[in-house]
């Protein structure tokens, strides 16, 4: 009797041991493509097929620096998912970057589970089920060990204390409705205001919610000493041998009347969790960053601010 019991004893206890690892998944910010054959101009049109076989319409495309590329889709998945969740429509793009690494390239793309799980969205099994299809998955990478699932979510992930949460936006400007702040954006993204340039636009079903792709190629001018710039940023951080490339372009979204961004403190920090506080390659180096994205995502706003 007792041998039974003990034995149900341990059967219960692996149990709960593998419920619990289930539980405490741990997710990774980007997942590595397989290799494609050509240059970076080459895997990128090739990508971009294989992207939208699978049913993903290419929104926008840009070169952040030489040797890279990033493109940006969507499909219905993630655009229902975003316009369910607060302040989803930050993911409703899914990043792609082909990167020339010493003469080799790497297709990698955003872990639809991940930032999926850290906007509220859900795992997005659907678009990771695309993108395996499209560009397989050979690894998931960006974070040594991961942040497991439950810590990621919205309200739960920050970098440390006293650093801002997924709900912690900038509101960069109000304006009286929707189409004014639409028009705005656009008309300020033509004209390259902020050193900035569009990637793409998304407009949410059923919403008054659009969300724009940003690039910031040129940032407020080296004079004014913001490290701002894609470039900029990128080469501090983005040091190890497979690239957070799809990082790349910033989001900046038309909700109503509101123009609002996520807060650069923490969009660089979930792409980068493993990044140190000083050192060479860490956040002290780019501390300036924030302000810079923020000031180029401002003046894309209508926001006028003397400097």
């Amino acid at each position: 009797m007792f041998r039974k019991f003990s034995s149900a004893i341990f059967a219960g206890l692996i149990t709960a041991l593998a419920s619990g690892m289930a539980y405490a998944e741990a997710l990774k910010p980007f997942i590595l493509g397989d290799t494609l054959p050509g240059d970076v101009k080459q895997v990128s049109e090739l990508v971009k097929t294989k992207l939208t076989a699978q049913g993903l319409e290419v929104v926008g495309a840009y070169s952040p620096f030489a040797g890279a590329m990033v493109i940006c889709a969507t499909n219905n998945e993630l655009k229902t998912a975003a316009a369910k969740a607060f302040n989803g429509g930050f993911g409703a793009a899914q990043r792609v970057a082909v990167t020339d690494v010493k003469g080799k390239i790497q297709v990698s793309y955003v872990n639809p589970a991940y930032i999926g799980t850290a906007y509220g969205l859900g795992k997005l099994e659907g678009v990771s089920a695309k993108m395996k299809a499209a560009l397989g998955a050979v690894k998931s990478f960006g974070s040594e060990n991961g942040i497991e699932e439950e810590r990621l979510k919205p309200g739960q992930y920050r970098y440390a204390m006293f650093m801002p949460y997924f709900k912690d936006v900038d509101i960069l400007k109000e304006h009286p409705d929707y189409k004014s702040a639409v028009d705005t954006v656009e008309k300020n993204l033509a004209a390259g205001l902020g050193g900035t340039k569009k990637v793409y636009r998304i407009d949410l079903p059923g919403k008054e919610i659009s969300v724009f792709g940003v690039a910031i190629p040129k940032g407020d001018g080296v004079d004014k000493g913001n490290k701002d710039t894609d470039k900029e940023i990128i080469d501090i951080v983005d040091y190890q041998d497979l690239k957070h490339t799809a990082y790349l372009p910033y989001e900046l979204m038309v909700d109503g009347g509101r123009v609002i961004a996520l807060r650069a403190r923490y969009r660089i920090a979930l792409n980068f969790p493993d990044t140190k506080m000083a050192g060479d390659h860490g956040f002290t180096k780019i501390m300036t960053a924030p302000w810079g994205i923020q000031v180029a995502l401002e003046a894309i706003a209508g926001f006028k601010r003397d400097l």
